[in-house]
C-alpha cells in the first residue's frame, strides 16, 4: 500500500489543520496521521464504535503494523478518536480526499471524464417519534420530520447526495442533508465539489428526478455535457429519440447506485452512526477516503499487505 499512497502528503495536510501536540509544553500527542489511519481501519473493517476500534487495534498485530505503532504500545484511547474526528474541518477532509484522487490520477487513472449524481435515504440513528405517531403520519401521508419514500412509507433520517466517477467508481463528492430536502437541489453542489484535478469535468449524468430546467441549464453554463435523463412533461410525452437516449444514459449512471448498494450491504452505511448531521457528515467523508483508497488499490492491483 505504501508504494501507491504517499502518506507524507496526507500528513502535511493534517498538520496544517490539526495543531494538537505542536506546543513545546505538555505531554506528547498522537501523530495526526496515526489517528487518521485508525479511522480508515474503522471504515475498512466495519467497526461500529470507537471503543471497538481501540480493542481491535490492541488485539491485532496487522493493525499496529499498518499504523507503525510499536507492538508494546497500547492503542489511543477511544475518546481520542472522537476528539480527533471533531477537530478536523470540512476543508481538511476535502483537501485529503482531493490529494488521494490526485495521487491515483498521477498513476494513470483518469478521473472527471464523467460523473454520475444521485441520492439515497439513510436511516436515523434514533427513532424520533413513537410507533403510534408513525402510523398516524403514514395514514395521513404527513411526515414533518422526514419524507415519504418511494413506497409511500414515512422515512425519518437523512439523505446522502453523491457524485461518482463513471470510469472507475471513485466517490468524488458526498454530503448529507435532512431527508425532506429535494434531491434536485444538490446537483450543482455535487458537480462543483467533484473536481479534484486540473482535468475539467466533461459530462454529468443523473436520473429523471434531476430533469428540471435549473439542473439542465447548469451543465450548459459551465461547459459540461448534459447527461441528465428526460421525463414526460404535463404538455408532452418523450419522443422515441429521448427514450433511446435515456436507455443509453442509464447504462452509465448506474455506477452511483452501485456505490450506494456496496455502502448499504458492506459498509453499514444504511443507518447513521451519530445523532447529529455534522458528525454523520464527517463519518461520510472518512468513508469516502477509505472507499477511494481501497478502490484505487484494487484497480492498480496493489497488495494491501
Amino acid at each position: 500500500m505504501d508504494t501507491a499512497i504517499n502518506w507524507k502528503r496526507i500528513e502535511d495536510i493534517l498538520h496544517s489543520h490539526y495543531t494538537v501536540g505542536t506546543a513545546t509544553e505538555g505531554a506528547d500527542a498522537y501523530p495526526p496521521l496515526l489517528l487518521f489511519k485508525c479511522l480508515l481501519l474503522q471504515q475498512w473493517f466495519r467497526i461500529n464504535s470507537d471503543p471497538g476500534l481501540e480493542n481491535q487495534i490492541n488485539d491485532r498485530l496487522s493493525f499496529k503494523k499498518f499504523l507503525n505503532l510499536s507492538f508494546s504500545k497500547p492503542s489511543p484511547d477511544h475518546s481520542t478518536f472522537s476528539r480527533f474526528r471533531s477537530r478536523l474541518s470540512k476543508n481538511a477532509m476535502d483537501q485529503i480526499n482531493s490529494e488521494i484522487l490526485r495521487q491515483f490520477e498521477a498513476q494513470g487513472l483518469t478521473i472527471n471524464e464523467g460523473i454520475a449524481v444521485d441520492a439515497r435515504l439513510v436511516q436515523s440513528a434514533s427513532q424520533p417519534v413513537s410507533n403510534d405517531e408513525i402510523k398516524k403520519n403514514r395514514d395521513n401521508h404527513n411526515t414533518p420530520e422526514g419524507k415519504l419514500d418511494k413506497n409511500g412509507k414515512p422515512h425519518y433520517g437523512l439523505k446522502e447526495h453523491s457524485a461518482v466517477d463513471t470510469n472507475h467508481g471513485f466517490i468524488l463528492a458526498t454530503t448529507l442533508s435532512p431527508a425532506s430536502v429535494n434531491d434536485t437541489n444538490y446537483l450543482p453542489y455535487c458537480t462543483t465539489f467533484s473536481r479534484h484535478t486540473k482535468q475539467p469535468i466533461q459530462k454529468v449524468y443523473a436520473d429523471k428526478g434531476y430533469a428540471g430546467k435549473p439542473n439542465r441549464d447548469f451543465p450548459a453554463l459551465n461547459n459540461i455535457q448534459d447527461g441528465i435523463m428526460r421525463k414526460d412533461s404535463t404538455t408532452a410525452k418523450l419522443t422515441e429519440l429521448e427514450i433511446e437516449r435515456n436507455k443509453k444514459l442509464s447504462k452509465v449512471r448506474y455506477i452511483v447506485e452501485q456505490y450506494f448498494g456496496i455502502s448499504h450491504l458492506h459498509d453499514n452505511a444504511n443507518r447513521a452512526r451519530f445523532t447529529t448531521i455534522v458528525k454523520n457528515n464527517f463519518d461520510c467523508w472518512y468513508r469516502q477516503a477509505a472507499y477511494n483508497i481501497a478502490k484505487g488499490l484494487k484497480i492498480l492491483k496493489v497488495s494491501t499487505a
